[in-house]
């Protein structure tokens, strides 16, 4: 199962592609770098757990894996 990708940051709803540095928890809560300097401790404001920068998908996988289009507000 691969990540979702998902096209935004949760808190300020800018747009994250892809290849965008994006920070993801371990329920894929999805978090621009500007948003995450401000997180006590770097941590997900919605379940605490770390953030980690999410992996970026190769160009080449994109097509049969894509990413999510659902955006997700929140945090």
């Amino acid at each position: 199962m691969a990540l979702e990708l998902r096209p935004n940051c949760e808190r300020c709803d800018v747009d994250l592609p892809p290849h965008a540095e994006a920070y993801i928890c371990t329920f894929e809560c999805t978090w621009c770098r500007d948003c995450v300097a401000t997180f006590e401790g770097r941590a997900c404001p919605n379940c605490g757990g770390n953030l980690e920068r999410r992996p970026v998908r190769p160009a080449s996988k994109l097509a049969a894996n894509p990413p999510s289009t659902v955006r997700v507000h929140g945090g």
